[in-house]
């Protein structure tokens, strides 16, 4: 098969086409011959030496991909639904960006009515850490309001999208008038400027002065303590990433008086059985809304598999609105 493989760690350039034996499906997974392959940050890290590979998982970067199933354990196939020849998208530990992917089973789901393999490959990693971290753990309900730091990123568009449609208020953060532009655009309800507002301080304002009931950061570092100050009493915050770094400093009467929870997550690592149980609850509660159209992947661009290196170029520019995708036809 061909792939795309970190030659050394470092710059993009480090990303090179390579041929690599074909991946045989252990018990309970599928092989999965690849139309797409979605980019996402932690592929950057992985590149750049900062983001160990989990024991087990192909060192190959890539953790979505979307195709055909060509192969696999039938029997697991059958009990959940899905056969040889099936369009599915699905989350990975590893080996994404290739042309040939294995996926357990339970991380695997059907490519929405109507959506291409390029948007489908854009769906699992944002979907399944979104919905893990805003409804499992923040516990997200509709009537809330939602923060997203990074409104534009692909989590960002996710969760934005998602919220809205599950009935929550949603402000987001973004770093352009064009960004904030095109939060609204998604649905937001209001968007903030971070370069050039203060986002705790309009937040509060946005709100009344009650504050936000959660807030989902890829941030963490100094944004912890100003995401303290505006969250509402009995507000949840929840961290996927630490962009800004892994220290901060924050008043933690303020999380006594208000009763603040304070919690985040990585999604990698975590168990298939913990990951599929995600599956269950994206393919009845959201998977819906992408096929009526409530919720439309947002894609910035797509490169041919060869061009990896440009694909990571875009996304440490952070240029980009929504996720970038690598082609394999």
């Amino acid at each position: 098969m061909k792939a795309v493989e970190i030659s050394a760690y470092g710059a993009p350039e480090a990303l090179r086409l390579a041929e690599r034996p074909d991946p045989v499906p252990a018990a309970g997974e599928v092989l999965i011959r690849v139309a797409a392959s979605g980019v996402n940050r932690p592929d950057v890290l992985q590149r750049t030496g900062n983001y160990p590979v989990p024991p087990g998982a192909s060192d190959i970067p890539g953790l979505e991909v979307a195709g055909e199933i060509v192969g696999g354990d039938a029997a697991a196939m059958a009990q959940a639904g899905f056969r040889t020849g099936d369009r599915v998208c699905a989350l990975v530990a590893g080996g994404g960006y290739a042309s040939l992917c294995n996926a357990p089973v339970g991380q695997c789901l059907p490519v929405p009515k109507g959506l291409s393999d390029v948007e489908a490959a854009s769906l699992p990693e944002t979907f399944f850490t979104v919905w893990s971290n805003v409804w499992d753990r923040a516990k997200l309900q509709p009537g809330e309001t939602l923060l997203v730091q990074g409104g534009t990123s692909g989590i960002g568009v996710t969760a934005i999208q998602m919220a809205r449609a599950l009935g929550s208020r949603v402000v987001a953060t973004a770093g352009s008038d064009a960004k904030v532009k095109a939060c609204l655009e998604l649905g937001a309800n209001a968007a903030i400027n971070y370069r050039t507002q203060d986002f705790a301080e309009e937040a509060k304002k946005l709100t009344g002065g009650a504050g936000v009931n959660v807030i989902l950061d890829m941030v963490a570092g100094a944004y912890v303590a100003r995401e303290i100050e505006c969250l509402a009493e009995d507000g949840r915050l929840v961290i996927i990433a630490v962009q800004g770094g892994i220290k901060s400093e924050f008043n933690a009467g303020l999380v006594l008086r208000r009763r603040l929870a304070i919690t985040g997550s990585t999604l990698r690592p975590r168990p298939v059985a913990f990951k599929a149980a995600i599956a269950r609850q994206l393919r009845e509660k959201v998977w819906p809304l992408l096929e009526s159209g409530a919720i439309k992947p947002v894609i910035h661009g797509t490169f041919a598999a060869a061009d990896a290196a440009q694909a990571h170029v875009l996304m440490e520019s952070n240029q980009h609105i929504g996720k970038i995708v690598l082609t394999w036809n």
